[in-house]
């Protein structure tokens, strides 16, 4: 798999394909997931302080579930590291995985000199997931600010 004198361009690739895929099948299952608690949510009965204690726990479990899927998504990039041989530990490679993926890259780990081209692709990877995620974490509080503002006008009616 190599492409312009990096072997990395490939590999590099090939895994921002596929998290991207995973990444987009569990929020797709999340969303479906979401718009059965929202149908819930929508039936008198809930009290305010209740719903908004609902609301806080829907955000906190998403964000929760997001970031083991970004964990998850980082150990698919660090077992790939580790198996081409660019690390010599899976546990380096785990901690440079999720370093690169989250574009903080402060870990003093470096790839050898033919895999740093995977390892800067690893970044946009997760420059794009964790926009995913912001941008789906954003849309589910959308939605359920107007399930609260709903039962708010509901009240004062």
């Amino acid at each position: 798999m190599e492409t312009l004198g990096y072997p990395g361009w490939g590999w590099g690739l090939s895994l921002i394909a596929l998290t991207i895929a995973i990444h987009a099948t569990a929020v797709v299952m999340l969303a479906f997931l979401g718009v059965r608690i929202r149908a819930r949510l929508d039936t008198p009965g809930y009290d305010l302080w209740r719903l908004i204690a609902a609301l806080i726990c829907i955000i906190v479990v998403i964000g929760m579930l997001l970031a083991v899927l970004h964990a998850i998504e980082s150990g698919i990039w660090a077992a790939a590291y580790w198996w081409l041989g660019a690390f010599d530990s899976f546990l380096d490679a785990l901690l440079y995985s999720i370093d690169s993926m989250s574009t903080r890259g402060a870990s003093g780990l470096t790839l050898r000199r033919h895999w740093q081209m995977m390892g800067a692709l690893e970044a946009v990877d997760g420059m794009l997931l964790f926009g995913v995620s912001a941008a789906y974490i954003f849309a589910v509080m959308q939605v359920y600010w107007s399930v609260l503002a709903a039962h708010i006008s509901a009240e004062g009616a």
